[in-house]
């Protein structure tokens, strides 16, 4: 059966065996996301979710750059966009439209697939909020990393200082949300921002590719179990992570892709496990 692949304007979506390759595709504005990019960033991820020959997720950028970050262009409009007489009217529009765009980028987070991003280049502002919502981050040599919102006089508001202080040490993150400073690939690998560093672009989407491959040879049903304890256990206790994990499996354990891996070392193969 085919597998109907979204075309959308500013993104490349394609399914390569059972890893889809969504690719930020705005490469002359160093893919800055505009507003229509935001929204497709989230069918993307629901496509993704929602389609079963799916079981990874390769995130990229073309060109050059990964992402400059947001639109400045959007950025300008966003007052003309709330504008209200009614001055509280005006600010809840505001707050409703940043709750949209956060739920974009949450939405990579609530694909049950991993997410693997692969970064070159640029990873600026709102690019950063968008890795951040990854399951893992691999980069090029080339990579630089900001936390660039306070150098336009705004706190950023999309999931970076929500997101970021799980990933890199606290200390580390609050000096790159005050200080706007540049991160280059080798220090983003050293404070655990990134996975690894591959040398070039080209090694980076065959390095990420492949990592992702290992990941969607793997029981489909592990994995997203994997994936939901992982993010539950992020923001609950351990033992509250304990107990839903016990609940998950006293549902899940018992499958058809349990059988087929125990069968599968018995008989030394590779196991073939249904989406």
């Amino acid at each position: 059966m085919t597998v109907s692949v979204p075309q959308m304007a500013t993104l490349s979506v394609r399914l390569e065996g059972a890893v889809a390759e969504i690719s930020l595709n705005r490469p002359e504005r160093s893919n800055a996301l505009n507003e229509a990019m935001w929204q497709e960033i989230r069918t993307a991820m629901q496509w993704a979710d929602s389609t079963p020959e799916v079981r990874a997720v390769v995130l990229s950028g073309a060109g050059k750059n990964f992402c400059a970050g947001i639109d400045l262009s959007m950025l300008a409009g966003v007052a003309q966009v709330v504008a209200h007489p009614d001055p509280a009217r005006s600010r809840e529009k505001l707050r409703r439209l940043i709750l949209d765009l956060q739920d974009c980028l949450s939405s990579i987070e609530q694909c049950r697939k991993p997410v693997l991003a692969a970064i070159q280049g640029a990873c600026i502002g709102g690019a950063l909020d968008l890795v951040t919502c990854c399951d893992m981050r691999y980069a090029a040599a080339d990579a630089v990393f900001s936390v660039r919102e306070v150098d336009v006089g705004m706190t950023a508001d999309v999931g970076t200082l929500q997101r970021l202080p799980r990933i890199v040490p606290d200390g580390v993150a609050r000096e790159l949300a005050y200080t706007g400073r540049n991160v280059e690939a080798a220090e983003a690998a050293s404070i655990g921002l990134v996975n690894r560093v591959f040398a070039t672009p080209e090694e980076l989407a065959a390095g990420v590719m492949r990592l992702a491959q290992v990941i969607a040879a793997k029981s489909p049903l592990a994995v997203r179990g994997t994936k939901e304890m992982l993010n539950y256990g992020r923001d609950h206790s351990v033992s509250d992570g304990l107990n839903y994990v016990a609940t998950w499996n006293a549902g899940m354990l018992m499958s058809a892709d349990l059988s087929e891996a125990m069968a599968a070392a018995r008989e030394k193969r590779a196991p073939v496990f249904d989406n």
